[in-house]
């Protein structure tokens, strides 16, 4: 009988310890408070910090509030500023944006990344955005978002190199590196492993039923390969 495989030993659990010593906090969106439904609120950010597991820095800022009932004057469209989307004209560049409001951030917030303000629909107090992935979704207009794009573009550009930066990169974030093939392995410690050169040798699909020991490869795959030509899809407005 074969040994336990990676997947089953990662399914019993153990003591869990995350690696967050150093990590300098939650990049999020301040609460919404009596300060800013009813002003705004001014800052200044006093510092760029690195957070190590981050692949972006994040801004330190300074804050006070200002109560004003005549907010909207204050409320410019500079790179920075955190205003709610329906106030935003049409082709905006936003991000770390709001999925429901008051959530402080969930949608565009990788580095690099950003949406896009489409169109608003006054009646029904919505707005339409492109999110980074090329998808449209429909929002609330009361959500707040961030005006610009998240820094760190490029990152994945530059090649790592060595195994070295690899392990530093992920020694700051989790305990998932390196991770060896299933190929590489031999016939009793992965059901991919084996043979004379390095290959599956059988279908790579498993049914979703399947014992956990043999449980590896495209599970419950609804099909496989390369997309190929154009396919149309009709958009939902929800």
């Amino acid at each position: 009988m074969g040994r336990v495989i990676r997947g089953q030993r990662k399914g019993a659990g153990s003591v869990f310890k995350a690696h967050v010593k150093h990590r300098k906090g939650a990049a999020k969106l301040r609460h919404i408070d009596f300060a800013e439904r009813h002003g705004y609120i001014k800052g200044i950010v006093k510092d760029i910090i690195h957070d190590p597991g981050r692949g972006q820095s994040c801004s330190l800022p300074l804050k006070a509030s200002i109560l004003d009932s005549l907010s909207t004057a204050a409320r410019k469209l500079n790179i920075g500023n955190v205003l709610p989307v329906g106030v935003m004209p049409e082709g905006t560049i936003i991000c770390c944006l709001e999925e429901k409001p008051g959530d402080r951030g969930k949608l565009a917030r990788a580095s690099g990344n950003y949406a896009t303000v489409i169109s608003h629909n006054p009646e029904t107090k919505k707005s339409r955005v492109k999110l980074p992935s090329g998808s449209k979704k429909v929002i609330a207009s009361a959500n707040r978002a961030v005006v610009g794009v998240v820094a760190g573009g490029g990152r994945i550009d530059k090649p790592i190199l060595k195994a070295g930066r690899a392990y530093h990169k992920y020694k700051a974030k989790r305990n998932c590196w390196p991770r060896v093939r299933g190929v590489a392995m031999n016939p009793v410690e992965h059901p991919f492993g084996g043979g004379n050169h390095q290959h599956i040798g059988k279908p790579s699909t498993i049914r979703r039923d399947a014992p956990a020991g043999r449980k590896v490869g495209l599970i419950a795959a609804r099909r496989t390969g390369r997309l190929r030509g154009t396919k149309t899809v009709q958009e939902k407005e929800n």
